[in-house]
């Protein structure tokens, strides 16, 4: 997907392009002093993007399970519990 460059003076005289540019599913980049450091985009590229992102993720149950299983017995130190002053 082609993005355009602004710069930020110029994304700041002309946001109003620059938001109508987005929302025909162009990402806009805008430079600050010649570096990237931000991108707009589209309400619906965004909802697409926060979607696929949560697929991607697997929740935490399903991470735990995939934990590889072992036989092997993990020992417990016997050490001496600490004394708490509450």
């Amino acid at each position: 997907m082609e993005q355009t460059k602004w710069t930020l003076h110029d994304a700041k005289n002309r946001f109003s392009a620059l938001v109508s540019e987005a929302q025909q599913g162009q990402p806009q980049l805008v430079t600050k002093h010649g570096i990237p450091a931000v991108v707009v985009i589209s309400m619906k590229n965004y909802q697409d993007y926060i979607s696929t992102s949560r697929r991607q993720q697997p929740n935490f149950a399903d991470y735990l399970l995939s934990i590889p299983q072992s036989d092997t017995e993990i020992e417990r130190i016997n050490a001496p519990l600490r004394d708490l002053d509450l």
